[in-house]
């Protein structure tokens, strides 16, 4: 195959997602001449079919219930239903938006622009829609799909994905979400707001169960004040067809009858049928083996983002995108610490975090040298005025910084940015306790939860 684009690119990129895109931009602003190959849309699954979607569905529950709750506040509303091509409308006009303006973005930075399914056909090429392209470093970013288990097929109709789920034209009556992990709590807090009876099943004993266990329990409550109905600690063993919909029954025997049921149990890398194990890079359960600078066992590829073994997250893929851009250009970029990353699962209410469980502490430091400390947001006047319930918990060593932020409630992933600062910086709590947050707000609640630990606390008991 010939390259028809007449150049060896300094950097070609197979896939874009958010962490093909994010290398692109940055090498390009760096001065390299990049060439992005996706097959499908640019933005991936992030924005196509994952987070911007997802959190679109999520808000207009938000309204929905907002519409039902109004006579609490003295408001006069009521709510008629939920019109789904009028939600498709809305949701697919934001990742429109958004799509569009990544286009133009990609246009300005002079980035060459290939659509069509890539193959590496070597350490330095790429091949796609019949041409060769030649980089003198390659980035393999070709992201991640919705898994399944054995024997269980997803049909896109009874048995579906999350990306089914995106799509969906009618509000199901009920549904069973295997898996309580990020994906299916979003999903059963969206369908319970728009009125679809949802039981989660998930076969560890938590809900969110990479989060820290205190967060995992306060969610578990605030879905049962939703109605929402879990299962926890038994596995899946198969699925059947119903008259109506689906039959889900558990290796303790239980079983559970909807109209749909969502396969959530995470996703999977996309990394066989494209030459990467034939060009030599090292791949282990699907996932190509990277080092902390994102460097394949072969010296002319990298690879970042979901198909790699760290936390399967759009910013996160941007990080590692840009990583990879900035050490191809010759700078001295920083490893990530993936602990640093700030996590947040947009149910309702929400839960947010960056650095340390309680338990990842204890076994990092010693269980004795852990301080936590919890507080409640009952004694905050925002959460009083949203009505919303739930806690902020600090893990700290004892006389040291916090290594841990851990939150439950209304609007919490907005405050998980201070949080991150006070990770990533090594803060002690008697730094942040000299901050003054505004009030009545919402990060106030981490400015009264660092006071209490500093040993004064305000609106919170000793």
């Amino acid at each position: 195959m010939a390259n028809d684009a007449s150049t060896v690119f300094d950097l070609v990129i197979l896939g874009g997602g958010s962490g093909g895109y994010a290398a692109a931009l940055r090498a390009a602003q760096l001065g390299l001449d990049v060439a992005l190959i996706e097959k499908d849309k640019l933005g991936g699954t992030c924005l196509h079919r994952g987070c911007i979607p997802t959190k679109a569905l999520l808000h207009a529950g938000e309204v929905a219930d907002s519409a039902r709750e109004g006579a609490e506040f003295g408001v006069k509303t009521s709510f008629e239903g939920i019109e789904m091509a009028g939600v498709h409308k809305y949701k697919d006009g934001v990742v429109s938006g958004l799509h569009k303006g990544l286009q133009g973005l990609v246009a300005s930075r002079k980035v060459t622009y290939v659509e069509g399914s890539g193959y590496l056909s070597s350490p330095t090429s790429v091949d796609v829609n019949g041409q060769r392209f030649e980089g003198r470093h390659i980035l393999l970013a070709t992201g991640s799909v919705p898994k399944s288990l054995p024997g269980l097929e997803i049909d896109g109709d009874r048995i579906i994905s999350s990306d089914h789920a995106l799509q969906l034209d009618r509000v199901p009556k009920s549904a069973v979400v295997l898996g309580g992990g990020v994906i299916g709590v979003e999903f059963a807090s969206a369908w319970t707001s728009f009125g679809t009876e949802v039981t989660v099943v998930e076969g560890l004993k938590h809900l969110v169960p990479a989060e820290d266990e205190n967060s995992s329990k306060l969610l578990e409550r605030a879905f049962r004040k939703r109605g929402i109905k879990s299962n926890l600690g038994t596995f899946f063993e198969r699925a059947e067809y119903t008259q109506d919909g689906v039959k889900v029954v558990l290796a303790d025997g239980k079983e559970f009858e909807a109209e749909v049921l969502l396969v959530a149990i995470g996703r999977g890398p996309v990394s066989q049928g494209l030459g990467y194990e034939e060009a030599g890079v090292a791949i282990d359960r699907g996932f190509v083996q990277v080092d902390e600078y994102c460097r394949t066992s072969v010296p002319t590829v990298s690879a970042v983002g979901d198909l790699i073994p760290t936390l399967q997250l759009a910013h996160v893929g941007f990080a590692e995108g840009i990583l990879v851009a900035e050490r191809l250009a010759g700078l001295n970029p920083v490893p990530i610490d993936y602990d640093g990353v700030p996590r947040v699962t947009y149910c309702n209410p929400e839960v947010a975090s960056v650095g340390l469980s309680e338990e990842k502490a204890k076994e990092r430091y010693g269980a004795d040298k852990v301080v936590t400390l919890k507080y409640n947001l009952a004694g905050n006047g925002r959460s009083k005025i949203l009505k919303t319930t739930g806690e902020v918990k600090l893990v700290q060593v004892r006389d040291g910084a916090v290594v841990g932020v851990h939150m439950v409630g209304d609007r919490m992933g907005e405050q998980v940015g201070e949080a991150q600062l006070i990770y990533n910086w090594e803060a002690l709590p008697s730094e942040v306790a000299q901050l003054i947050h505004a009030h009545p707000t919402q990060t106030e609640t981490l400015g009264e939860a660092h006071l209490a630990l500093a040993g004064k606390p305000l609106h919170s008991h000793d």
